[in-house]
């Protein structure tokens, strides 16, 4: 076959290919079109679906404002800017504090340029009726004593004359015992922080002479009459614009005589004393008392006056440096009187070992005449000893007590409410540092020999005591309320700051909406001011048992201390006797 049919031949076997080929390409090109119009139908669907969502959206209602805070998140820079609503994150409402109207006095403590920031006190001004009508009505102020002499001096009494040498020169007055009323008033128009603007004030003043008041009625007047100068008193206070500030907790006034007369608590005639301690607004108040109850919160114990009431720091220290260097030639001593009546009180028994020993003194007080009514026979037997014997009379305490201590003298107590968990403001909390304890009832169990116990302290020890005491005394005292101490800080200045102190407290602890005491017990009440920097709450104290009241059908008559005497009616009569018989009480 020639080369020319072969290729004709192979072409002919190759044509029928031709028509297949063209096939496929009509199809392949179809399918292009249905593709193009199909993603022509998408494009269009989701242009149509992303339009009307949005419209969607935009008719949506909008979140209406909120009283919340809000707190606004910027987007990233870097994100395009899109039309919608910031992002936002709602948080919990802010509760803000309340603003208390005592706030402008707490901030004046703030402004280090003025010396009186935070000290201010602001006095009522109570009609007369409360206070200076009872000194010029003075005669009918007690049933036994002719009042009107010792409220003369601004409260300080008679000058006395330093004729055996046993005082200094000046600033000796026969101070009755129960004038704290006036002195302390008295002092308080010289404090250099008084001021006519109450919202400064860290506290309010309350300048009743309840002493006086309750005194001039305790005998032969009937309750009503006992209670009317109180009730008006409160009635007075309640109506004022600065009692609504804190509703009386930031007020306080003074009572130159024992609780006891302030808490009748009956409505029997027979009963003893007024209810101003027990009056609903007076338990707001805080009382200023020569002996307060160890149950109740609304009382705090300051000193009973001495005889000694200085005008310049030089006669205080003078008076100090006097005491370091005597000669004692007494180991212990006491100056009072047995309570026969009393089967658990321990007096007869001290007075019967100061009688047995060769080293001990005794200043029997009794009615009638005695030395123990002269303030120098008393001052001189306590400057000549080393230890002074102070055990409870009718009630807790004694005026002996810091006449003793103004002497120099270490003083023995025989039950804790005789001072510790009274004078918490002028007296150490440890109270070995200044002072002997005897429990009552080594005394009156055991016989305990107090001549051989005292023996058993070191000499060297003794000094550092005595020491402690004569240091103690410019607290204890109160100045003459006509002048002004320089740099020395008396009974007024200590029991003044430990108010404004109690005060400022509980004030911030109510802007902190928090308490000072965990699970406060009233009834503990003397436990509290013992307790340590930190401590919250009162637990069981080694002095529980002095403290105990009463069991049912031990005694329905009062109030037992526990280790001593029990606290009655009769036995704030017989302190109030007492004035006549034991001028020490």
């Amino acid at each position: 076959m020639t080369p020319r049919v072969a290729m004709r031949r192979r072409s002919a076997e190759a044509a029928p290919a031709e028509p297949t080929e063209k096939g496929n390409d009509g199809k392949n090109q179809n399918n292009r079109i249905y593709l193009l119009v199909s993603l022509s139908l998408l494009f269009w669907a989701l242009l149509f679906y992303f339009h009307f969502a949005e419209k969607q959206i935009q008719l949506q209602p909008q979140p209406q404002p909120s009283s919340s805070i809000s707190l606004r998140v910027d987007k990233f820079p870097l994100d395009p800017p899109k039309e919608k609503e910031p992002l936002v994150t709602t948080l919990p409402p802010i509760v803000e504090k309340q603003e208390f109207p005592f706030v402008i006095a707490l901030k004046t403590a703030d402004n280090k340029s003025d010396p009186c920031g935070g000290k201010y006190i602001y006095v009522h001004d109570l009609p007369a009726k409360f206070n200076e009508d009872m000194l010029r009505d003075c005669k009918k102020l007690s049933l036994w004593t002719n009042m009107c002499k010792f409220t003369t001096n601004a409260g300080l009494g008679p000058p006395l004359e330093n004729v055996e040498g046993v005082f200094s020169d000046q600033g000796w007055y026969a101070t009755n015992q129960f004038a704290v009323d006036v002195i302390f008033s008295n002092r308080m128009k010289q404090y250099k922080c008084l001021t006519n603007d109450s919202s400064l004030a860290a506290a309010i003043f309350v300048p009743f002479y309840a002493g006086f008041d309750v005194a001039r009625y305790l005998w032969g007047y009937n309750i009503s009459t006992r209670d009317a100068a109180s009730l008006e008193l409160v009635d007075w206070l309640m109506k004022r614009p600065e009692w609504e500030i804190m509703r009386g907790k930031d007020h306080f006034l003074v009572a130159g005589r024992i609780t006891w007369d302030f808490r009748r608590l009956s409505e029997e005639e027979t009963d003893w004393g007024n209810k101003l301690l027990f009056l609903p607004a007076a338990k707001n108040m805080s009382m200023l008392v020569v002996e307060s109850s160890p149950w109740n919160a609304n009382d705090f114990g300051i000193p009973y006056p001495t005889y000694f009431h200085p005008a310049k720091d030089s006669e205080v220290f003078e008076w100090q440096e006097r005491m370091r260097n005597l000669d004692r030639k007494w180991l212990f001593s006491f100056a009072g009187a047995p309570r026969p009546d009393n089967p658990k009180s321990i007096r007869g028994q001290i007075i019967d070992q100061c009688r047995n020993s060769k080293v001990g003194k005794l200043l029997e007080c009794d009615f009638g005449e005695s030395k123990c009514h002269a303030p120098s026979s008393i001052m001189q037997m306590f400057q000549g000893s080393l230890f002074c014997l102070q055990p409870q009379g009718d009630s807790y305490t004694r005026r002996s007590a810091f006449d003793s201590m103004l002497a120099g003298c270490i003083p023995v107590f025989f039950h804790p409410g005789s001072a510790y968990t009274q004078y918490t403001w002028h007296l150490p909390k440890n109270y070995t540092t200044y002072s002997v304890f005897i429990p009552e009832d080594d005394i009156r169990k055991r016989n305990m020999s107090i001549e051989e116990r005292l023996l058993q302290i070191p000499p060297e020890q003794v000094k550092i005591m005595r020491e402690n005491v004569i240091n103690l005394i410019p607290g204890l005292i109160y100045a003459d309320p006509r002048s002004e101490l320089e740099t020395l800080k008396d009974a007024f200045d200590v029991s003044v700051e430990a108010i404004i102190d109690k005060v400022t407290r509980l004030r911030k602890n109510m802007i902190e909406g928090r308490t000072e005491y965990d699970n406060f017990v009233e009834e503990n009440s003397w436990k509290y001011a013992l307790l340590e920097e930190g401590q919250r709450e009162a637990g069981g104290h080694v002095w529980d048992p002095f403290f105990s009241k009463p069991k049912p059908g031990e005694d329905s008559s009062g109030e037992s201390n526990g280790g001593g005497t029990t606290i009655t009616a009769d036995a704030a009569k017989n302190s109030w006797k007492s004035e006549q018989r034991d001028k020490t009480q």
